[in-house]
């Protein structure tokens, strides 16, 4: 609320707009729907956490959808989705943005298993403006839309998205340009070692240097490669493969003829394989953060059960590590032993995922049937 009175008050310098919480370092939708929050509530606690209680039930209802469109999971096993105590913190007591990001993601999500790739993207581009963390869906989100789509058709869906972002910053990019982007897209902040969740047991000296974050880049990147070269891209024979049909089909249509074609697909993808492969990649993103505090669990809660009947593991182990993540988020202030155990049962989860055999990625006449619920 005190970042929405200053720009409230006039202020269009970023680097000026403080509050108790420190420097404001979101996007410029984030203003923009605090400033309507505080317009609906007066600015007062009570009705704002009744507005995220609606916020919440709002996202579990799209997070449904998803789950059932999906068929992975037994229905009984939709039940974990309601049982965070911290996500229930986050939402309806904390009131964070990224509850706001979180619902705005899945909605994108949702509007993708339509193959509405246009729309989706602007609805994924609005999530960003409210929290940079949803760009961790952002390279499988790309490698989706490259399969689905011709080239002239992502570069316009590319175009749309942008142009969300400078609408939005307006007024801010004409004023003072340099401090909107270096202030709302840093990349390079560093995160308090004291609130890490993920990797407390790091020693705070190695946990702060830029080696540490390097590293953590470098496995990010090539899990993501790995990833979508055995898992994402098998069907089609590799991550180069679709490289390389992607790029026959832009020299055989430069200068690009058919923009009138945006937003229309080439394929149609299988839900199932657009939600694993945005839930994935965003997972990888998590497991090489380096630091994640305790409101960032609502970035990967959701996909949680998801991601666990994705793995060829027995159910009670899969309800076990369930239980052991929320264990770990609810520790506070987190320690060695609690952010160990986390990183832990992350890798193991990835682990599952990697040895999982990956869904066929197209619905066609080669599309198998769809599989009964475990």
């Amino acid at each position: 609320m005190s970042h929405v009175s200053e720009f409230l008050n006039g202020e269009r310098d970023y680097s000026n707009i403080e509050g108790d919480t420190g420097p404001l370092v979101y996007p410029a939708g984030f203003l923009y729907v605090y400033t309507a929050i505080q317009y609906i509530t007066g600015g007062l606690v009570h009705p704002a956490q009744i507005l995220f209680g609606a916020l919440y039930i709002i996202n579990l209802a799209i997070v449904f959808f998803i789950y059932i469109k999906t068929d992975v999971l037994p229905w009984w096993a939709l039940t974990l989705l309601c049982l965070s105590k911290r996500v229930h913190s986050i939402f309806v007591l904390r009131l964070f943005n990224d509850c706001i990001a979180t619902t705005l993601l899945h909605a994108a999500l949702a509007t993708l298993l339509y193959q509405k790739w246009w729309l989706g993207l602007i609805i994924f581009s609005l999530a960003v403006s409210i929290k940079m963390n949803v760009l961790l869906f952002a390279p499988s989100l790309l490698l989706l839309m490259l399969k689905a789509m011709d080239i002239s058709g992502t570069i316009v869906a590319l175009g749309g998205a942008a142009f969300v972002q400078i609408l939005l910053g307006f007024p801010f990019l004409v004023s003072y340009p340099v401090a909107y982007v270096s202030g709302a897209f840093n990349l390079g902040r560093v995160f308090i070692h004291f609130w890490s969740v993920n990797f407390k047991f790091v020693p705070e000296p190695v946990f702060v240097s830029k080696a540490f974050a390097v590293s953590l880049l470098i496995l990010h990147l090539g899990l993501l490669a790995i990833f979508a070269h055995k898992k994402w891209c098998k069907h089609e024979g590799g991550l180069v493969n679709v490289m390389h049909s992607v790029y026959i089909s832009t020299v055989s249509r430069f200068p690009l003829q058919g923009l009138y074609a945006y937003g229309t697909t080439s394929k149609t993808l299988n839900e199932e394989h657009i939600v694993t492969t945005m839930f994935v990649g965003n997972f990888i993103g998590i497991i090489c953060a380096r630091s994640l505090h305790y409101q960032f669990y609502s970035w990967y809660f959701f996909s949680v059960p998801y991601l666990l009947w994705k793995t060829p593991f027995p159910t009670p182990l899969r309800i076990a590590l369930f239980v052991a993540v929320e264990y770990c988020w609810n520790v506070y202030p987190s320690n060695n032993y609690s952010s160990g155990i986390l990183v832990c049962i992350h890798l193991m989860i990835l682990w599952g995922l990697w040895i999982a055999p990956p869904e066929y990625p197209y619905m066609d006449d080669k599309s198998p049937a769809k599989r009964k619920k475990r």
